[in-house]
């Protein structure tokens, strides 16, 4: 088994140093359990004081559990979710949401990882016909699975789009931290002020432990959502210790630090390809990923020491990704484009 740092996920990180401090520190004598703490109370102001009072939000152990729950309040079983057909709620939690909501998933084609209106438009259809699944929930990813991130505008056409069709938008924020650096934005700022309903916030790709929240800003869809996570085995008994840990991030301002630095690696990393022949960058570098196509044939052995994914399979280049974490350094990037280099010059 690989141990060293790689490309590979943002999720194949440790944890934060503050938050193992956090952890500890919250480990002293005995506390309420489920929540009942003061922990978990602090933590909840903290995401008022983000996002503004009069939100709901609930911690959860991972971000499957947040986008499963979050579909689930807003939908009946004969209705639909429609999103990106690269979306982790469609590729990448197998089948979990249409299991526990009984939903179905109808996929929309992106364009660079975003769902645009032509592309959303022509999927609502069948409302009040009883033979076709009703349309409910538009969710999207921020940043998305191609590591762009949707412009404030872009995500205001989107939320117009739900609203005039009587539609709930969620987004899945599992990297949301990246999000808002890129954009030089408040959380708020994009999710709340633009019409979501209900986020799925990340922390564990930032360098938590299993802990993620789901915000709900139209209350109404929170209001048996307590019933829903304890149904679901997601209600902590030890809560504080997945509460300290969403605490200190927001409050120690622990989110910008990650997600700055995996950011700014990202970038780092397309400079120092971009100019390398044979390598083409697919998709903006907006967040803490790199995309690019790649000969297939040094894909191999570049994996045997950097590990990455190849995310899409062509004639004689793949699609890669490459994802930055908190932890990831220059040095580790100038000693994988050292490699790369060498590599390209027989590929």
């Amino acid at each position: 088994m690989k141990t060293g740092r790689g490309f590979a996920s943002d999720n194949n990180s440790g944890i934060l140093p503050e938050i193992l401090k956090a952890i500890s520190e919250a480990n002293v004598k005995h506390a309420a359990a489920y929540g009942e703490d003061p922990w978990t109370r602090k933590a909840e102001e903290a995401f008022e004081h983000y996002f503004g009072d009069g939100i709901a939000v609930y911690f959860v152990f991972n971000g499957t559990a947040a986008n499963v729950l979050s579909l689930a309040s807003c939908t009946q079983s004969y209705e639909a979710v429609l999103c990106s057909e690269m979306a982790h709620i469609y590729e990448d939690e197998c089948g979990a949401p249409e299991f526990i909501t009984g939903c179905k998933l109808i996929p929309v084609e992106p364009i660079q990882g975003k769902l645009t209106p032509e592309k959303l438009l022509p999927k609502i259809k069948g409302t009040g016909n009883q033979h076709h699944v009703q349309p409910k929930v538009i969710s999207i990813s921020q940043s998305t699975e191609f590591g762009t991130v949707y412009e404030p505008a872009e995500l205001l056409a989107l939320s117009r789009i739900a609203k005039e069709n009587g539609l709930y938008f969620h987004m899945d924020g599992a990297r949301i931290s990246n999000a808002a650096v890129s954009l030089g934005l408040t959380f708020r700022e994009f999710t709340r002020e633009v019409g979501v309903d209900v986020l799925s916030f990340g922390g564990t790709k930032a360098g938590l432990l299993g802990a993620e929240a789901v915000v709900f800003f139209n209350e109404h869809l929170a209001n048996h959502f307590k019933f829903r996570r304890k149904q679901s085995m997601q209600l902590a008994s030890k809560m504080r210790f997945v509460s300290v840990q969403l605490e200190a991030f927001l409050t120690q301002e622990l989110w910008l630090k990650s997600a700055q630095h995996s950011n700014q690696m990202a970038k780092y990393l397309k400079e120092k390809i971009r100019s390398m022949k044979k390598l083409e960058i697919a998709y903006p570098v907006d967040a803490n990923g790199v995309f690019a196509w790649v000969p297939k044939s040094i894909l191999a052995s570049l994996q045997e020491q950097f590990p990455f994914y190849v995310w899409q399979n062509g004639e004689e280049k793949d699609l890669v990704r490459w994802m930055m974490s908190f932890d990831t350094t220059q040095e580790d990037i100038d000693s994988f484009c050292q490699l790369l280099e060498s590599k390209l010059v027989s590929a």
